[in-house]
Parts: C-alpha cells; sequence; structure tokens
C-alpha cells in the first residue's frame, strides 16, 4: 500500500527557528529521506514554502478567485511530505515516528486512495 507523511508544522515556526537552525533540521530531514530510499519504500519527498508564498484558487459557479497569502486563519501548515508505498499502516506509522519533523510538527499518515473512497 501508499501511504503519505504530511508534515503539519505550526504557521511562524520557521522564523523562530531562525535560518541556521533550519538549516541543520532540514539536513535531519534530507538524511531521513534517504534512508527511505535505501530501504526502497521512497516514491516521493519534498519541503514547502511558507504559506506567506502561496496562492489559494477556487471555482465557484465558473468563477475562479484567486487569494495570496499568507492566510490569517491558518494556525498550521503543510510543510512538506514523504510520500511511501509498499509499506503497511504500522510500517508507515513506525516510519512517521522516525522522521525527525516528529520532534516539532505533526505526521499526518494518510493512505493513498480515490477520493470517492470514504
Amino acid at each position: 500500500m501508499s501511504y503519505m507523511l504530511l508534515i503539519v508544522e505550526p504557521v511562524g515556526q520557521r522564523q523562530e527557528r531562525g535560518l541556521e537552525a533550519g538549516q541543520q533540521v532540514y539536513d535531519r530531514m534530507l538524511r531521513f529521506g534517504e534512508m527511505l530510499q535505501q530501504r526502497g519504500v521512497l516514491v516521493a519527498a519534498n519541503s514547502l514554502a511558507s504559506t506567506r508564498r502561496a496562492t489559494r484558487l477556487k471555482v465557484r459557479d465558473g468563477r475562479s478567485q484567486v487569494i495570496d497569502g499568507p492566510f490569517a486563519e491558518a494556525k498550521e501548515m503543510v510543510g512538506g511530505f514523504f510520500l511511501l508505498d509498499g509499506v503497511s499502516r504500522e510500517e508507515a506509522l513506525a516510519y512517521a515516528e522516525q522522521c525527525p519533523a516528529a520532534e516539532w510538527a505533526t505526521i499526518e499518515v494518510r493512505q493513498v486512495g480515490p477520493c470517492f473512497d470514504d
């Protein structure tokens, strides 16, 4: 099965951490990704820029609306992801527990599946 590990972090924590500490935790995340790749379970992984640089788009009644960040109502943001394949739920949870980001963020573990299957 495939599972997505979503890194859900508090908005603003990157600024609080600072550049040097941010680079150190990013290096830890890269090493975690390398470990997943060596084990043959990593499909894709990436970090996402802050919501300050994000744009939202929605289409309602045929009309598009574009909203640039930051988004004041957000308390958390998706800061990155790891997409794993060939793992069970238990294995995905075990990998999430090993993820360095679990120390400062929440790791949301979600099975990949069709949007119509609840």
